[in-house]
C-alpha cells in the first residue's frame, strides 16, 4: 500500500513539472507576444505597427507580452528571464522596454533596459503601470498596452527630441448609450407594409402555409435585408485601431537590463 501510495505520488510530481512552463524557451512573435490570447488579432497588429514606429524614430524597442500565469515564480525573474533571453534594445545601446502580464495572477511588470533608465527611471516606471488598472481591471488588455505604450514611446521620443509620427489614441473605448431602437421600429414598419401591398389582394379564407408566392419571397428578402443592414460590424475590444500595421518585425537587437523598472498588481 505504501509502495502505491509512493508510485501515485511521484506520478503526480512528475505530472505537474511536466505540465510547468519552461518561460526560458517562449519565443517572441513579434513586438507583441500574446501567449495568455487576451488580445484580438486587430489589436496585436496595431500594438505591433506602433512599437516598429517607434523604433524607427528612436532605436528603442519595446516588448509587449501576456501569459496566463506566473506558476509562482515571481514576476521580476520571468520578466528579467524573457528580456535578457529576448535580447530587448539594441546591443550597444540596451534601449529596450519589456512590458509584461500576467493575466491569472492579475500582476504586471515593466522592465527597462541599462540606457532607457535615464529617461524611465523606477519611480516612473510604477506610474505606467499604475495607469494601467482601471483598463486591466475591466479585463481590457489592449487598452492598457496601448496606453502603456503611447506612455514610453512618447517619454523616449521627447528625450530624444523626435517625433514618433502617428499616434495611437488613448481614450478609453465604452460602449455606446442605448438610444431609442430606431431598427426595430423600421423593421416592423416595413413588415406592416409589405403585407399591405403584398397580402392586400387575399380575401376572406385562411391563408395557406406556402401560398405566397414571389410576393412572400420578395417581403422575406426586405425584412432580411433591413435585418442585417442596421449592424456595422463587431468592435475591436483594444481601443488602438485605424494603425498602418505595413512595418514588420525583425527581431530584437541583443540587448540587456539589469533589473530596472517596477512591478505592480491590479
Amino acid at each position: 500500500m505504501i509502495l502505491r501510495l509512493k508510485v501515485l505520488a511521484l506520478a503526480l510530481c512528475t505530472a505537474l513539472s511536466a505540465g510547468a512552463v519552461d518561460f526560458g524557451a517562449l519565443k517572441p512573435k513579434g513586438y507583441v507576444s500574446d501567449f495568455a490570447r487576451v488580445l484580438d488579432p486587430a489589436t496585436i497588429q496595431a500594438l505591433d505597427a506602433y512599437c516598429a514606429r517607434v523604433e524607427q524614430a528612436t532605436g528603442a524597442q519595446i516588448a509587449l507580452v501576456t501569459i496566463d500565469t506566473l506558476e509562482g515564480e515571481p514576476i521580476e525573474d520571468v520578466a528579467n528571464l524573457l528580456y535578457r533571453k529576448w535580447g530587448v534594445g539594441s546591443k550597444t545601446s540596451n534601449e529596450g522596454a519589456l512590458l509584461l502580464l500576467a493575466v491569472r495572477d492579475r500582476r504586471s511588470r515593466l522592465e527597462v533596459g541599462y540606457g532607457l533608465e535615464q529617461w524611465i527611471p523606477d519611480g516612473y516606471a510604477g506610474s505606467v503601470l499604475r495607469d494601467m488598472r482601471p483598463s486591466l481591471r475591466e479585463r481590457n488588455y489592449g487598452q492598457a498596452l496601448a496606453d502603456a505604450a503611447r506612455t514610453i514611446g512618447e517619454k523616449v521620443a521627447q528625450a530624444k527630441g523626435v517625433s514618433i509620427g502617428q499616434q495611437p489614441p488613448l481614450r478609453r473605448t465604452r460602449p455606446e448609450p442605448e438610444g431609442f431602437p430606431w431598427e426595430v421600429l423600421g423593421v416592423v414598419g416595413a413588415l406592416v407594409l409589405a403585407m399591405l401591398i403584398f397580402g392586400g389582394g387575399r380575401r376572406g379564407g385562411p391563408r395557406r402555409m406556402g401560398g405566397g408566392g414571389a410576393g412572400d419571397l420578395l417581403m422575406g428578402m426586405i425584412i432580411g435585408n433591413l435585418l442585417s443592414g442596421g449592424r456595422g460590424g463587431s468592435r475591436s475590444g483594444g481601443g488602438f485601431g485605424g494603425y498602418d500595421s505595413g512595418d514588420s518585425f525583425g527581431g530584437f537587437g541583443g540587448g540587456d537590463s539589469g533589473g530596472g523598472g517596477a512591478s505592480s498588481d491590479w
